[in-house]
């Protein structure tokens, strides 16, 4: 299996986005997910849904059939039954077992993660998942990661590194406290590592001098801003697939114009 390194040799880019619940990350991640898809550069595109609350599908108008989480507990189970035929025949079997999980959306394929019930640890079989993963992630040239809050579980179930962290939030001091305490987990805990971090703020309309002071506390790069929508918020309650959105919408061509700053400034 290949690592992350041997992964990242390959030029791959990896996105992830994460931030405070509530603050509107699965709709970002889902017109970021069709940004991407809409752009030549892009390439082949995997997204991969680790926030276990699976929001991301619905969004994206995708039905999940089989999660990550599910096939770590077939995998768990077989060891626990302790028959090692069958251990090595479903080692063996991984691969198949995750292009099963895969689904194909309009421009790119879906992952979702989901969550496992078994508590504990089992870290080979985490290990072993995670290099299964990075396996099938090769034959992408982008992937995008819907995060939780916390970064331990990209790190433990998917990447040890990433090209671009995105964090969102809104304005309020929670939203911007959670924004601090990611930061400090990427410099000071070393939880993952990332090659660049960035702010977004999500439903405001303009950046006043109390939330640019505070991103300079902080010690992080505002990318931009992305306004109230109502048409988005109608499409959400409604639960229709958000890719549907015009291309006029303000959100979508903010969090494009996001994008763009990204690419030109990594020159990807």
């Amino acid at each position: 299996m290949k690592s992350d390194k041997e992964l990242l040799c390959r030029n791959t880019r990896i996105y992830a986005v994460c931030g405070k619940g509530g603050v509107g990350k699965t709709a970002f991640t889902a017109l970021l997910t069709r940004a991407l898809a809409e752009r030549k550069s892009t390439g082949r595109l995997l997204v991969i849904d680790a926030d276990p609350a699976l929001g991301l599908a619905n969004a994206l108008g995708i039905k999940i059939s089989k999660t990550i989480g599910q096939v770590r507990e077939a995998v768990i189970q077989t060891a626990k039954d302790g028959i090692e035929t069958e251990i090595q025949e479903m080692a063996g079997m991984l691969d198949y077992l995750l292009l099963e999980t895969l689904v194909e959306g309009n421009g790119f394929a879906l992952l979702a993660m989901g969550r496992s019930e078994s508590m504990g640890c089992y870290c080979s079989v985490n290990n072993l998942l995670r290099d299964a993963i990075n396996e099938l992630s090769d034959k992408f040239d982008t992937i995008l990661i819907d995060g939780e809050a916390g970064l331990e579980q990209i790190n433990r179930q998917v990447v040890e590194t990433l090209d671009y962290l995105i964090i969102l939030s809104d304005s309020s001091a929670r939203g911007l406290q959670t924004v601090g305490l990611i930061k400090k987990m990427t410099e000071e805990d070393k939880v993952i590592s990332c090659k660049s971090i960035g702010l977004v703020f999500n439903r405001v309309n303009s950046i006043n001098e109390m939330l640019r002071r505070t991103a300079n506390e902080i010690g992080i790069n505002i990318l931009g801003v992305i306004p109230n929508s109502e048409q988005l918020a109608d499409f959400d309650m409604r639960s229709i697939a958000l890719t549907g959105l015009p291309k006029h919408n303000e959100a979508y061509e903010a969090i494009d114009t996001i994008l763009e700053q990204l690419i030109n400034r990594a020159n990807f």
